[in-house]
């Protein structure tokens, strides 16, 4: 038996249950993002719920975020890519919640918005990469959502993924509001809670100097790998293997 298959017969013996691991997807796509890491952690005896995240504003999604927590019995192992770091990092301090892991996902602190991250460092030019729309709603109010352009997909969120995977992610693309990506945190549960970031060095969103930044002061346990934004698809089995690394460091 290997050192990895001896870890995980130790974590068995020791009659933990596994935690539940909820997967939490950003901006401008869907859980889809995530299906080459359900079926490993499904296979490894994880409990999984892929969140559909709303991507209305930070306030809403994290609501939606914390009712799905509050129906999950015992203890939840939070996993985010992209936006969805935002959200998990305020919803995070839910009493269910032992670890967070982000996956090529922002770690903003209280008073931060994603909009925030994505500018701190030269490097993801918002702009020239999406389009935006308005829409107004039957009550009156308006606001604006983005895509990105078809012409832009590849290169800023998917510089390395196979045609047949690219093809699933542009057609599953999702708008975000834009006020999902400009409301301020009023909590940040990596003040209290143990984090591991997934830092793809190939990022064109967030640039590395960015996830420096957000790891150094959240104290994360840090894994380095060479890809683009999409590392939920260029690498699963790394994030398959870091959600398992923070199982086992929350429940044994």
């Amino acid at each position: 038996m290997g050192a990895q298959g001896i870890i995980e017969d130790n974590f068995a013996r020791s009659g933990a249950s596994k935690p539940t691991v909820v997967l939490v997807h950003g901006g401008l796509e869907d859980a889809s993002i995530w299906h080459l890491v359900i079926p490993r952690l499904q296979r490894d005896g994880y409990p999984v719920v892929a969140f559909a995240n709303p991507l209305r504003s930070l306030g809403i999604d994290v609501a939606y975020l914390r009712s799905v927590l509050d129906e999950i019995q015992g203890p939840v192992i939070l996993v985010s890519h992209a936006y969805g770091g935002a959200v998990i990092t305020q919803a995070g301090d839910h009493p269910n919640v032992k670890g967070l892991v982000y996956a090529a996902a922002p770690m903003p602190a209280v008073g931060e918005c994603l909009k925030d991250c994505l500018e701190r460092f030269p490097g993801f030019d918002f702009a020239s990469s999406v389009n935006v729309t308005r829409y107004t709603l039957p009550d009156g109010t308006s606001g604006a959502y983005s895509l990105v352009r078809a012409d832009k997909f590849r290169g800023l969120l998917a510089a390395d993924v196979p045609e047949g995977e690219l093809a699933l992610m542009m057609a599953t693309q999702r708008p975000i509001d834009l006020a999902a990506i400009s409301e301020r945190l009023t909590s940040a549960a990596w003040t209290s809670k143990p984090s591991w970031q997934i830092r793809p060095l190939q990022d064109a969103v967030f640039p590395v100097e960015e996830y420096k930044l957000q790891a150094d002061r959240a104290h994360s346990t840090v894994i380095e790998v060479n890809s683009s934004h999409a590392v939920a698809v260029t690498y699963p089995d790394v994030v398959v293997d870091v959600i398992g690394q923070a199982a086992r460091y929350t429940t044994t």
